[in-house]
Order: structure tokens, then C-alpha cells, then sequence
């Protein structure tokens, strides 16, 4: 149960601290006194939507803290702080905490019914729900959502799997040709640069030999070739050398030129030996780079490297295209399996849905005939899409709820079903916002006496304008506005009993002027509780 909140600086809430008893607990204040804004705050810390536009001072946090007396005794403190700058933070037991966490949890500690749930009864899944709640079907509906949002998942899957299968086969034949033709081509790295020095060593044959042979006769030749001249020029050094002694080291320079020429002879003859004259060869290698040029200028590349890495690439995309289909089988075969078992979750949750129906329609046509509709006629149609309310207030043929069903009905439609879902699901804590909207009378008397019924079992906080509900229970607490020094305007909330009480249901009775009349009736109304 809620056993105590704190609020700071929110809305024309400077400060507040309250304590809350078990069982019902009745709120009322007259219009504007800011019953709305108390119910604002809690919803906050409950993980609603925060806005700095709240926030009474500009300058300081707001803070809401509620605090929740769980079984055994033991407390759970929610917490939620709102900065000036906007941020928001969110502590449970007063450890940081997101706001999926608070919403989760603060979903099994309070019900809040605002006043727009009764137009939510009138919407089809919101009766679905309520169904399955009674049915004890929301684990398995749970569990059903999230396999068939899977199967459409799955479904979305091959969808896009088919669309890339289809744009693959727009362009497969064409990028087949284009890897066939490079593959065929046996691409090699470096290949280009060695045909071409071949092909130069090839078309220059004649020219090469030619002067291959020239400078061998010029290193050996006749008299006159360069040996022998180093050679008669390294003897006469060496004469000359015992009248001059410097002309001993050039005549060793001389004969170092000799052995390093005779080496240079030897490989320009070594080279000469490898030159072919082939025009066959020349042939095959001119086609071999016409083709590899032919390549290249088609694939708008430089080089020999650029047209391996085209090659590779085009085989990675034909080998995915095939990926493409074995990924689709592998997507098809999940998808018919999750079909087969979403549609026998779905057939099970229908079974028991229609099970359930005429039991769910007794309980809230019994309980709603007891609030002065006594020949009210309510039903609970099920089909494969999920539940429909039907309902009738004087005997006619029941028709859909939406249709047919006043805010007076709908409220006391409403009630009923919260008091049902109040037992099934185990809510500690009832925030009932105006869920006698609509009525009055003795309408009311009966509405506020099945709040108490629920107060038994539960905590129960009826926010009332009705003083049929409001003289209900012994726990009254007064929403009220003052005005300070500041002239501003300051929500404030109060626990009031005996003649402060009574006095507020009288105004309830009569308006802002108390009359001796409204006053009475309101005794009577509280001392008949």
C-alpha cells in the first residue's frame, strides 16, 4: 500500500509530506484546489511523463517520493527527481534506477483509473485484456505477442530476402559473363610488366643481337680491341714504373679495369645468349597484353592488381547470391514452424477465452444490476481477433458497448470491472480519479459502498465530487488552496474528521454556502456509514 508521499516543488506544491492509511482512504477538494496535481505527482514518481514546465520554482528540483508498505512490513521507496535544466532522475530504495524499471514495478503496486479509462472501456483490446486478466490468460497472451512478433519478423525477412533474390537475378547474367571472362583471362599479379619487358626484348631481337655481337668484337676483336689495348698500356705502366715509381699503382688500376671489363664481356655474352628472335613468342605475347589492355580499358582500371580484387569481387557476390536463396530456405522453414506454433497458441488462448466469457459476463451483469441497473443485460463475445463487450441497460438486445452505454453506465461498468480485476491480479493499491463521474443519487450511495467492499481487501484512494462517496470510510483527506505573503497560490492537503468533515461534505451537499440543511444531511450521511 501507499503509506507516505513527499512532494517538492511541483506544480503550486512548495512542499508537502503525507502519511496514508490502509484500506479506503477519501479524497476531495473543490475545483481547482489541485486534485489533479496531487495525482500528477504520484503519477511522476510512477514513471510518468516529466515536463520542467512543473516545477514550481525554476531554480530548485522538484522531488516526489513515495513510499510503498509491502508484505511483512518491508517498504519500497520510489523516487523521482527533476533538475532545472530538465533532466530526470529515478532511484528505487535510493539506488539510480531507468524508467522501464520504475514503470515495471510501480505496475504492481498501483492501479491509477483516471477519468479517460472509462472511454478506454469502449475500445476492444481494452476488453480483450480485461478477459484475459480474468481468464489468467496474460502470460500466455504475453508470450503469444512475442512468438508472432517473431513470425512477422521472420516474414519481414524473406520479404527483403526475396527483393535482393530478385535484384541478384536482374544482374546474375551479366556479372557471370563479366567473371567468367576474367577468371578464363588466369589473371596473374606482376603479369603486365613482365610481357611488356618480354615483348620489348622480343620486337628488338634482331637490333639486340646485333650489338651484343659488336661489343664483343670490340672487347676481343683484332689488334685494336679494348683488351688488348688496357693490356699493352698496363706493360708499359709497368716499365716506366722503375724510373717512375707512381706509375706502379695506376699500372694495378689498369689491370683491375682489365678483370672488371672482362667480367662486364662475360655477362653482356651471358645476356646475348638468352636473346631469342621468336615471332611465334612475339605473336602470343603482343595478344597476350592486347587482352589484358582490352580488360582493362573495359573495367576502367590501371593495373593487373585492380582487375584481380574486380574478379574476386564478382565471385563474392555470385557466391552470396546463392547464400541469398539457402538463406531464404533456412528463413521459409523458421517462419512455417513459428506459424504452426502461434496458430496453436492462438487456437489454446481461444479456447479459453470462450471458456471464460459467460463467466467474466455473470460476474459483471450480476454486479452491475446492483447499481441500479436491474435489468441490465451484459455479455462477452469472443471471436479469433479477441473479445467484444455487449450490453444492454433496460432488457433490449444487447448491443456493443461503445454504442450503446452512457458515462453514468460506463462508470459503473467501470467500477465493477475494477473491483474483478482488483481480485485477480492481486493490486495492492486502487487509485480511483472521479470513477463516479456521471451519477449521483442513490446510484452513487450503491458505487460508494462498493468502493468500501473493495476497500476491505485493499487499499483504496476514491478522488470524489460525489459527498455519497466522499461520507464513505473513516479516512477523509481535504485538498485545499491557500494564498501566501507571495499572493501565489499553494496546493495543500489535510486530514480532516468530526465537525471539519462534516462540513465538507455539506459543502459537497450545498456549494460554497453552508446551509443548516446541507449540514444535517451531511451528519446523516456520515453517522449512517
Amino acid at each position: 500500500m501507499l503509506s507516505r508521499l513527499t512532494i517538492q516543488n511541483y506544480a503550486l506544491i512548495d512542499c508537502l509530506d503525507i502519511s496514508f492509511p490502509d484500506n479506503l482512504v477519501i479524497i476531495t477538494g473543490e475545483t481547482g484546489a489541485g486534485k489533479s496535481i496531487l495525482l500528477g505527482a504520484l503519477s511522476l514518481v510512477l514513471g510518468g511523463r516529466s515536463d520542467i514546465s512543473t516545477l514550481k520554482d525554476r531554480t530548485r528540483n522538484c522531488v516526489v517520493e513515495a513510499i510503498f508498505t509491502l508484505e511483512e512490513g518491508r517498504e519500497c521507496i520510489l523516487r523521482r527527481v527533476i533538475t532545472p535544466a530538465g533532466r530526470s532522475r529515478i532511484f528505487i530504495d535510493d539506488e539510480p534506477t531507468t524508467l522501464v524499471n520504475i514503470k515495471n514495478l510501480s505496475e504492481s503496486l498501483v492501479d491509477i483509473h483516471s477519468q479517460h479509462q472509462n472511454l478506454l472501456l469502449s475500445r476492444s483490446g481494452f476488453q480483450t485484456s480485461i478477459l484475459d486478466h480474468f481468464a489468467g490468460l496474460t502470460d500466455e497472451v504475453t508470450e503469444y505477442e512475442a512468438e508472432y512478433a517473431e513470425y512477422l519478423n521472420v516474414c519481414r525477412e524473406i520479404s527483403d530476402l526475396e527483393k535482393k533474390i530478385a535484384e541478384a537475378a536482374r544482374t546474375r547474367d551479366y556479372q557471370e559473363y563479366q567473371y567468367e571472362q576474367l577468371e578464363a583471362a588466369s589473371l596473374m599479379e606482376d603479369e603486365l610488366e613482365e610481357l611488356e619487358a618480354e615483348q620489348s626484348k622480343l620486337a628488338n631481337s634482331e637490333e639486340i643481337l646485333q650489338s651484343i655481337a659488336r661489343m664483343e668484337f670490340l672487347f676481343e676483336g683484332e689488334e685494336d680491341s679494348i683488351s688488348a689495348r688496357l693490356k699493352e698500356i698496363e706493360s708499359l705502366l709497368g716499365r716506366l714504373s722503375s724510373f717512375i715509381p707512381e706509375f706502379g699503382p695506376l699500372a694495378e688500376r689498369i689491370s683491375s679495369s682489365r678483370i672488371e671489363l672482362k667480367d662486364i664481356e662475360s655477362e653482356i655474352v651471358s645476356r646475348g645468349a638468352s636473346i631469342v628472335t621468336s615471332p611465334q613468342r612475339l605473336q602470343m605475347v603482343d595478344e597476350r597484353l592486347s587482352m589484358l589492355y582490352d580488360l582493362m580499358r573495359k573495367h576502367a582500371v590501371e593495373s593487373i592488381h585492380e582487375l584481380i580484387s574486380l574478379r574476386d569481387s564478382l565471385g563474392s557476390q555470385l557466391e552470396a547470391s546463392m547464400d541469398l536463396s539457402l538463406e531464404k530456405e533456412a528463413a521459409e522453414k523458421r517462419r512455417d514452424a513459428l506459424k504452426i506454433s502461434c496458430d496453436a497458441r492462438a487456437e489454446a488462448i481461444f479456447n479459453k477465452r470462450s471458456e471464460a466469457a459467460p463467466l467474466l459476463s455473470k460476474e459483471i451483469e450480476e454486479s452491475v444490476r446492483a447499481l441500479e441497473m436491474p435489468f441490465a443485460l451484459f455479455s462477452v463475445q469472443v471471436d479469433r481477433d479477441g473479445a467484444l463487450f455487449l450490453f444492454s441497460a433496460n432488457g433490449g438486445e444487447p448491443m456493443e458497448l461503445s454504442k450503446c452505454a452512457s458515462g453514468g453506465e460506463l462508470s459503473r461498468i467501470m467500477l465493477v470491472i475494477k473491483g474483478l480485476m482488483a481480485q485477480y491480479i492481486g493490486m495492492p493499491t486502487m487509485i480511483f480519479d472521479e470513477i463516479d463521474a456521471g451519477v449521483s443519487g442513490s446510484i452513487a450511495d450503491k458505487m460508494g459502498r462498493k468502493i468500501v467492499e473493495m476497500g476491505q481487501n485493499m487499499q483504496i484512494f476514491a478522488i470524489t465530487h460525489l459527498p455519497q462517496v466522499a461520507s464513505k470510510g473513516s479516512a477523509h483527506y481535504l485538498v485545499y488552496k491557500t494564498f501566501e505573503e507571495d499572493a501565489e497560490p499553494h496546493t495543500r492537503i489535510k486530514y480532516i474528521e468530526g465537525e471539519e468533515r462534516v462540513r465538507e461534505v455539506a459543502r459537497m451537499l450545498s456549494g460554497s454556502e453552508l446551509t443548516a440543511e446541507a449540514l444535517a444531511n451531511a451528519r446523516v450521511l456520515l453517522q449512517s456509514e
